[in-house]
């Protein structure tokens, strides 16, 4: 059925249509406009639509353009800042330029992002501070201060995001002083609101997101209410990011930190009116006892939380040791009531502290229905966790039905169910009010407006939901990702991609590799990627999906590949920025070439096209860990449902991993290279064939012999290229 919005989008994609006249190295894609013009028909009608874009899509553009033509207020969600930034900084500018609209962006993160110029003011005072290099870096922060607008720590180069003035200089939902803070006029994190409640645009991130809706007071149950078109890209982590933010947790990391900001601000602001010492003391000696019920730890554990006590500890001594961290609360209370009128850091103190003896009493009751408790613990701190199981019953009646609700009735004088706080617009009002009245004047007019203008937000049309990444499980209803994300009645869209992966790529599964769970494995990864990267000169990622295998892979690695010339970086000895900057730089001419080792974040967002990778390796198939918390609990369900928990669970978890990770290798149309999986059960069991289905159709080597002519061709190709190119 044809709308103005689908008509536009169709003129905007076709071959010679705006997109084509007014960006660079723009060709029409089949995938990319299907998925385009779906975007366009669930804007324009509302409800919900799910796409899985295969790489080479270009979904960014798909969802982007009729996003922007519609008109709509646009609140745009990604799984990470990196990607945030990217969209705010390059995609979203390119495009509106390209439109010729006048819409104004805005990019919110969460306070953790900032700088809290209070904070940073504190910390300066703070003897605390625990070395030189901190206190260096801190006048380093000092300085910039003076001339950021945004006071996103994100554009501080050098600044490592594990740094321990991170804290320090930055607010959280528990230590911001709210309007009470001397700095609120001056705040980064209420200028970024500002402009994000009198945008078109917003992009934001899934934590973000979830965390609001979790504490509500974030800036989102006002943004909410008035946006009509909510994008989530890369939507394959919102269900593990809301399951973390919708339950509630504890930590003695938590409890340490509460203790420390009281005692600095007790002898700063209130010296000899309270024992501050021994209040602080008391709070500090009950975390750290909580923390040794946990015992001695080599790495991060998780244990099961079932009955009374997590698994191992006497229920009595845990009781007991909950309960002292209580009534070291309620110390702690008594003595920040006595000078609550003296700063608002105290009162801000009461409340996290008051919020901390109430998790604490949540932990000594039964555990929620429908929910899973555990406790993580690590050498240096111990969590205590509840969280729902999936987002499904969240996303039915704390999303879909309340955006129903108000899309339906924008004129009631009732607030929202969440809306429990002061609202943002009204603090706002004046801001918001300014920029609105000066949006047009900012920018061109668009060839669209006439056709279709920017609608006010009172308009109750229903609201239009889009999730998209380009892997959501492998099935055509892509049950993994809507089940349990309640979206089981969305409508569903599969884009193939583009690329000719039969001639850009090659799939290799030794056959005469140990299994897996034999303890030679990882030496035997370690010498067929050595072996490889020889041939190769580098240009490889070796991703591994744990954590020991991670370091005894490197490790073999950095012993064989010694005297090479090949730099082997190793996830975990450099911040992650630092490893991608100089992975790329070891493919430069010149170069000795680079090998990566990574877990974990690096299995998706690494982002290396051309032949500065050419060569993925994956250790095993990526299944959850069976003993998981969270992962038995889910299994138990799915059981007590009649399903199977290995097929409908653990073989699609596996699926979407893997996609992530192979899908490293191929990110242009003109890359070429070899992926090689390191677990002989893809070609000896059923599930296994499913999993190499699920793959981009690779072309097939079938031996070690094989692997090494693909590999010297790859290197052969290289060495013509840069013969070429120097000539």
């Amino acid at each position: 059925m044809s709308h103005p919005l689908r008509d536009m989008v169709q003129e905007a994609f076709a071959p010679l249509g705006v997109l084509a006249r007014a960006t660079d190295h723009f060709s029409p894609r089949q995938g990319q406009t299907d998925m385009a013009l779906a975007v366009a028909d669930v804007v324009a009608q509302g409800g919900s639509l799910v796409v899985e874009a295969g790489t080479g899509v270009g979904k960014t553009f798909a969802y982007l353009v009729p996003a922007l033509l519609s008109g709509e207020r646009v609140l745009l969600s990604t799984a990470t800042k990196a990607l945030q930034d990217q969209l705010y900084a390059r995609d979203l500018p390119r495009l509106v330029q390209a439109l010729n609209l006048p819409i104004r962006l805005a990019l919110l993160k969460g306070r953790s992002s900032y700088l809290c110029t209070h904070r940073m003011e504190m910390a300066r005072r703070d003897t605390q501070i625990p070395d030189r290099h901190t206190v260096h870096l801190l006048s380093r922060v000092e300085t910039w201060s003076l001339s950021t607008r945004t006071g996103d720590l994100a554009e501080l180069p050098g600044l490592d995001e594990r740094s321990p003035l991170i804290p320090l200089i930055t607010s959280n939902r528990e230590n911001c002083l709210g309007s009470q803070c001397p700095k609120f006029k001056t705040c980064h994190v209420n200028a970024a609101r500002r402009e994000a409640l009198g945008a078109d645009v917003v992009v934001i991130n899934h934590h973000l997101f979830f965390a609001d809706m979790a504490v509500r007071e974030t800036g989102m149950a006002e943004l909410l209410p008035s946006v009509r078109v909510v994008i989530f890209d890369e939507a394959h982590q919102l269900n593990e990011v809301g399951v973390n933010f919708l339950g509630h947790q504890l930590g003695t990391a938590q409890l340490l930190d509460v203790t420390r900001d009281m005692l600095a601000t007790g002898l700063q602001l209130a010296r000899g009116l309270a024992d501050w010492q021994g209040v602080c003391s008391g709070l500090e000696r009950a975390a750290r006892e909580l923390r040794l019920i946990g015992g001695k730890r080599p790495g991060a554990v998780k244990l099961r939380w079932t009955e009374d006590a997590p698994e191992g500890i006497h229920p009595g001594v845990w009781e007991q040791s909950l309960q002292d961290v209580g009534a070291a609360c309620v110390q702690a209370l008594q003595a920040l009531d006595t000078v609550s009128e003296i700063a608002p850091d105290f009162m801000r103190l009461h409340d996290r502290v008051a919020e901390i003896a109430k998790r604490v009493d949540a932990f000594l009751n039964p555990c929620a229905p429908d929910a899973v408790r555990w406790m993580d613990v690590s050498a240096s701190q111990m969590r205590l966790m509840e969280a729902p199981l999936d987002i499904a019953q969240t996303v039915r009646e704390r999303l879909m039905k309340q955006a129903s609700a108000i899309a339906n009735d924008e004129n009631s004088d009732e607030p929202p169910p969440w809306h429990d706080e002061p609202s943002l617009e009204e603090t706002f009002a004046a801001q918001r009010d300014a920029d609105a009245s000066t949006h047009e004047d900012d920018a061109d007019a668009s060839p669209f407006d006439s056709a279709f203008p920017m609608r006010p937000v009172e308009d109750a049309r229903p609201r239009s939901w889009v999730f998209t990444s380009a892997t959501l499980g492998d099935d055509p209803r892509l049950r993994w990702f809507t089940e349990p994300c309640g979206l089981e009645s969305a409508t569903v869209l599969r884009v193939s991609s583009p690329f000719d992966y039969p001639a850009q790529a090659s799939l290799y599964v030794p056959r005469d590799i140990v299994r897996p769970n034999d303890p030679a494995h990882s030496a035997q990864v370690a010498a067929l990627a050595s072996d490889a990267v020889r041939r190769l000169g580098g240009r490889t990622l070796v991703l591994t999906t744990t954590l020991r295998a991670l370091r005894a892979i490197g490790d073999v690695m950095k012993q064989q590949l010694e005297g090479s010339g090949i730099e082997v970086l190793v996830q975990g000895e450099w911040p992650k920025r630092h490893l991608m900057e100089r992975f790329r730089e070891g493919a430069k001419v010149g170069e000795g070439g680079c090998v990566l080792v990574a877990s974990a974040t690096f299995w998706e967002g690494f982002d290396v096209p051309g032949d500065a990778l050419q060569l993925v390796v994956i250790d095993k198939l990526p299944f959850p860990p069976p003993n998981d918390p969270l992962v038995e609990a889910r299994s138990k369900r799915l059981e007590a449902q009649g399903r199977s928990p290995f097929n409908d669970y653990f073989v699609p978890e596996a699926v979407v991993a893997l996609k992530q990770g192979a899908g490293r290798l191929i990110r242009t149309e003109s890359d070429q290279g070899v992926l090689v999986l390191c677990d002989n059960r893809l070609v000896t069991t059923g599930y296994g064939r499913r999993l190499i289905a699920a793959l981009p159709p690779m072309r097939p080597l079938q031996t070690a012999q094989d692997l090494a002519q693909a590999l010297d061709a790859l290197s052969q190709d290289l060495i013509s290229k840069t013969s070429t190119t120097t000539f």
